[in-house]
């Protein structure tokens, strides 16, 4: 009792007392101004969706302060349950090895540890179940340890998250070329051919057709999803590929501006998806329940589970690129029955020794090409990944710290290396490949996805600014109105310029 008085706060010197409480409080506030100073940032910069994922973080930041504090507060009650001593040595992480002494006391050496700890007769929060006969539900020390557990679980999960959208997206930039070219490309067409829409590409799309819905082994949905499959390692989207999904999207959604800037909307949707992804959903709280209820001695749950990400994260992969295939196999199908009736329409004499297809027609998006026609399921089970390989991580680091490398809860070295490996996997193809396919392919749905008001009344003002614009062309016909066209141009393009800055 004379030790318990001594620990006691009262028994603390004050000096110890103010400079703990003085740094603690000094890097909650230098943390809590960083995050406020870079949500002013992004206000600054009108970064609206990435503010709201800033916000979403702060959300969880407080739901784990809240977690923190009822493990604190319930501590010591939680350490005073008791339960039957049967129940403590079923279904352990680690086997508990006994060693009797000869005068009679007994002591318990925990693999799991360097620290052998006595069988919990000098613990003063539980001695009280010991005489009763039965075991603590949760000792002290198990409990501060799952509450470090929960908190490097959301730390790593954030700075994942961060990380794989900071390269997917930089990844995604890379098509900005792409979109700069094929918006100069329409615009010359239309100046020379007086202002008509002319965005459709036959030689890339042509291309898009061959490479994705041409042969006769691509029917067969064996090989069909086995090509995906590989697809997604090498070359995952192409130039033709984006110009043909660009095409149906604008075609779709935007039918009279042509020259829609389809990149900066992806890059759009992307940020507000990343608020989503940033969270720790319900059932992602579920899965960390499940897993600890599973992660028994011998079952090596933490090795079996680490593959789960990479083979989810394979299969939306291989499901994304069977999307863009089919997408193009109902062009080459619909191409192929407009060529029929044109030939029956057409002819031998009017006809030539060759044969002649007309533009083959846009892909069409649709919500049937998705699993269960939702395309928001695919956002789902990334961000499901996403937190599981971030849990497989951030599990591998708690255990290391916190019981060091030859514990027993860390397995052999022929489980831990395969499970880094995978994690590293998962991380770059998630970044490179599945990220930019889920940014693109989830734009071919039905409906189009949800962007921030500024951008939907540019697109506004665009479709009137090409109505207006073509109703000229028509009355002052087609040499003055290219004429029109090219001082237009020439006049926006400083503007257009500054769009592309920003």
């Amino acid at each position: 009792m004379a030790l318990e008085h001594t620990e006691s706060l009262v028994y603390t010197p004050t000096w110890v007392v103010a400079t703990v409480c003085f740094i603690i409080v000094l890097i909650s506030l230098c943390v809590e101004r960083t995050l406020h100073r870079l949500g002013k940032f992004l206000k600054r910069k009108k970064q609206d969706e990435l503010y709201a994922a800033l916000q979403k973080l702060k959300e969880e930041l407080m739901l784990l302060g809240f977690i923190s504090l009822l493990l604190t507060v319930f501590q010591s009650l939680i350490s005073r349950i008791c339960i039957p001593t049967h129940l403590s040595n079923f279904m352990l992480p680690c086997k508990k090895r006994y060693i009797v002494h000869p005068n009679g006391t007994e002591h318990y050496s925990n693999p799991a540890t360097n620290n052998p700890q006595r069988l919990l007769f000098e613990d003063t929060n539980s001695g009280h179940c010991l005489h009763e006969g039965k075991a603590p539900l949760l000792p002290l020390e198990a409990l501060h340890q799952l509450h470090i557990f929960i908190f490097v679980l959301a730390v790593v999960h954030v700075i994942f998250c961060v990380t794989i959208m900071t390269l997917g997206a930089a990844r995604i930039r890379q098509w900005k070329s792409w979109e700069d070219s094929i918006r100069k490309e329409i615009e010359s067409k239309k100046a020379l051919t007086g202002g008509n829409d002319a965005y459709v590409h036959d030689t890339d799309h042509q291309d898009f057709l061959n490479k994705r819905g041409a042969g006769y082994w691509r029917k067969a949905a064996v090989v069909s999803w086995m090509i995906s499959l590989f697809k997604q390692f090498y070359g995952s989207v192409t130039k033709s590929d984006y110009k043909a999904m660009r095409q149906g999207f604008i075609k779709k959604h935007y039918p009279d501006d042509p020259e829609y800037n389809f990149h900066h909307h992806m890059m759009q949707t992307l940020a507000v998806d990343f608020k989503k992804v940033i969270g720790v959903s319900w059932y992602l709280w579920l899965f960390v329940v499940v897993f600890l209820l599973l992660n028994v001695a011998g079952w090596n749950t933490y090795f079996w589970l680490s593959f789960l990400p990479l083979i989810l994260l394979l299969l939306v992969g291989a499901k994304l690129q069977h999307i863009i295939t089919r997408l193009a196999q109902e062009v080459v199908v619909e191409r192929n029955i407009h060529d029929h009736e044109a030939q029956l329409q057409v002819t031998e004499t009017k006809r030539d020794n060759h044969e002649v297809h007309e533009a083959a027609p846009p892909v069409k998006p649709s919500d049937d090409y998705f699993w269960f026609s939702s395309p928001a399921l695919v956002l789902t089970l990334i961000h499901f990944i996403l937190f599981q390989n971030s849990f497989e991580i951030g599990f591998f680091f708690w255990i290391l710290f916190t019981y060091g490398f030859n514990s027993c809860i860390m397995d052999k070295l022929g489980f831990i290396i395969p499970r880094l490996i995978v994690g590293l996997t998962v991380q770059v193809l998630c970044s490179y490949s599945t990220l930019p396919l889920y940014a693109i392919v989830t734009q071919m749905g039905s409906t189009i996805k949800k962007i921030k008001f500024e951008d939907v009344e540019s697109a506004i003002k665009s479709w009137f600014k090409g109505l207006s614009k073509r109703r000229e062309e028509r009355t002052r016909g087609p040499i003055e109105a290219s004429q029109i066209q090219m001082q237009s141009m020439a006049k926006e393009s400083p503007q257009n310029a500054q769009n592309s800055e920003f």
